[in-house]
């Protein structure tokens, strides 16, 4: 922007330990040439940024250090990057926020999110811990950035990166046009399951949850039915061609391959704890269900971003609450609340 000067500091969302989350000043220090820096507008508060808020870990990756949170994030660009790299000062953009490790060898050239040693913003698998953009101003390398198209609104574009996961989710379940699909777990990735799978043509469209506010969004951007996840019955008697895991439950993935016709699909998204799960595996063999797992996304991104841009793929209703950056402890103990939220909002703006 003309006349810009980056700060010496801004604030920032920081989790220093299991139970203790700030909103603190933190150091700003000068770009590398390509980077750019962005004036977040709105950061969309992930299960991840819970975990190490609550636990002080998300999964294996634990925190040594204090480190600032978020991943999915929208805003403007504040100054460009020096190397003439990336979009100009002005422009609207949101974020991929994975580092695939170069010369990393041991996945697939074309499935990049596989990369055992990529780094992502706001993640404590590696160490230093690799920062994440829950920040008025932060620096980002410009090949993550995504230019939003005019008329597709910061505030709805704040769903481009978990919209991408689901949409990844959706993909490695192959066509989806004129099938049955049964999404167990209707958080925001659920949700957005759900509106993945409506704009995919799916016949069919059944959410199961265990609670009547995440089924409310899941209805409102494109299930047909929805189940409380204790009635074993109906979701069973689902016969889902195509099933999303996204509970990140034993439970849920034994409802997953129950709810499966013999032959389906069942896509596991939602990421179970670590260890040995106690799960009906042997139904998935008489059945011989598909089990796909399914991480993260690569350039399914350019494909959200337009979908959401076009209107083809109608997510508003998944954003329940909003925040500013000062009320950022109040948001997350909103978001801690699955049976009241969805997908809760920081907006960073001034």
């Amino acid at each position: 922007m003309p006349g810009f000067r980056l700060p010496a500091s801004a604030p920032a969302v920081v989790a220093h330990a299991a139970g203790d989350l700030r909103v603190e000043d933190v150091p700003l220090t000068a770009p590398a040439p390509d980077q750019a820096v962005v004036e977040i507008a709105y950061g969309g508060i992930c299960g991840s940024d819970l975990h190490y808020w609550l636990h002080g870990a998300a999964g294996e990756s634990v925190l040594k250090a204090p480190m600032v949170l978020g991943h999915e994030i929208v805003g403007v660009v504040a100054q460009a990057a020096a190397d003439g790299s990336g979009p100009a000062a002005g422009t609207a953009v949101a974020v991929h926020p994975a580092t695939p490790a170069p010369g990393d060898a041991k996945y697939p050239e074309d499935r990049p999110n596989l990369s055992p040693c990529c780094t992502y913003l706001g993640s404590a698998a590696r160490f230093p811990h690799t920062d994440g953009a829950f920040s008025r101003y932060t620096k980002l390398p410009s090949r993550m950035l995504r230019v939003l198209p005019e008329g597709l609104s910061l505030r709805t574009a704040a769903l481009v990166e978990p919209a991408s996961v689901a949409w990844h989710a959706v993909a490695r379940a192959g066509d989806v046009a004129g099938k049955t699909a049964l999404v167990i777990g209707s958080g925001p990735i659920g949700a957005l399951a759900v509106a993945v799978l409506k704009r995919a043509g799916a016949a069919r469209i059944v959410a199961v949850d265990m609670h009547d506010k995440p089924l409310e969004i899941a209805r409102a951007v494109g299930a047909d039915e929805v189940l409380k996840g204790d009635d074993a019955e109906a979701i069973a008697a689902a016969e889902a061609d195509i099933v999303i895991e996204s509970s990140g439950s034993h439970v849920g993935l034994t409802s997953a391959i129950k709810g499966a016709v013999c032959g389906g699909k069942v896509v596991m998204v939602g990421l179970l704890p670590s260890g040995p799960q106690p799960v009906f595996i042997s139904l998935a063999i008489t059945r011989e269900l598909e089990l796909l797992g399914s991480f993260r996304f690569n350039d399914e991104i350019d494909e959200v971003i337009a979908a959401l841009s076009d209107g083809s793929l109608f997510v508003d209703p998944v954003v329940t609450h909003e925040f500013t950056l000062d009320r950022g402890l109040e948001a997350f103990e909103v978001a801690r609340n699955s049976a009241e939220s969805g997908k809760v909002l920081l907006d960073f703006r001034p």
